[in-house]
């Protein structure tokens, strides 16, 4: 502020320094021309000049004492850190199109227009009754919005006997799904049931021709070995008839 920069590079490098816009000028020794050419690169590398002044200023009061005169000044000297300074994007980026030779197509005026929808051919009267009826359209369309929009303002908002019933409804809808679940499984179950059901009286069936097969066979066995007996007593009742 009020050249206070200027006046402590100057004081520094012992130069004349002169700022003209985006135009340096410095005027003395050789040494101090270089070190001010050094902080003006820098500023232009958004470095402040203060960081290199104050190295400076360092250099100038070591490069005094006699004994750090020959020795590595790297460890008296400040490090400028650097730092990303975000630049501001361009808001909107256009998108670079398709290069063609051909010139693009010129606007069409009001009388191409007329000569495209037939109105250039018609008459002022008949002209001024097209937008007159355009216009009753319009204004007939709006009217119409408006209307429906100030009667939905008077509708009366859904009582709670209106909420009761539609949640009654949805309930007894969703039961009804459930039921109608619950019904078709049964249906499904019972159907197995049934199916088994069936399988074991038919082998109890089978089971029972069989055993009954194998009981007739043993009563006609019985039947048979009985009349034998009978037989065998009437032969020899008859022999003893006979003997006697």
């Amino acid at each position: 502020p009020d050249g206070s920069t200027l006046k402590a590079l100057e004081l520094v490098t012992g130069c004349y320094v002169l700022v003209q816009g985006n135009t340096v000028s410095v005027m003395g020794p050789h040494k101090g021309v270089k070190d001010a050419r050094k902080v003006v690169l820098d500023c232009m590398k958004n470095v402040h000049p203060v960081y290199n002044i104050k190295r400076l200023m360092i250099m100038k009061e070591l490069a005094k004492d006699e004994k750090l005169k020959d020795e590595d000044w790297s460890r008296f000297l400040p490090s400028v850190e650097k730092k990303n300074v975000s630049t501001k994007k361009p808001k909107k980026t256009r998108e670079k199109k398709a290069y063609t030779p051909f010139p693009p197509a010129p606007t069409p005026s009001k009388v191409d227009k007329q000569l495209d929808s037939g109105e250039y051919f018609m008459s002022e009267r008949a002209r001024k009754a097209k937008k007159l009826a355009e216009k009753v359209q319009v204004s007939q369309k709006k009217a119409k919005e408006k209307r429906e929009a100030r009667e939905k303002e008077f509708e009366a908002p859904p009582s709670r006997k209106d909420n009761e019933k539609k949640s009654a409804g949805s309930e007894k809808d969703r039961r009804k799904e459930e039921e109608g679940l619950d019904l078709k499984a049964l249906k499904g179950k019972f159907e197995k049931a049934s199916k088994k059901r069936k399988a074991t009286e038919s082998i109890e069936n089978m089971e029972d021709v069989v055993q009954g097969g194998i009981v007739s066979g043993n009563n006609s066995d019985a039947v048979s070995e009985k009349k034998e007996r009978k037989s065998k007593k009437k032969k020899k009742e008859k022999k003893k008839k006979r003997d006697a």
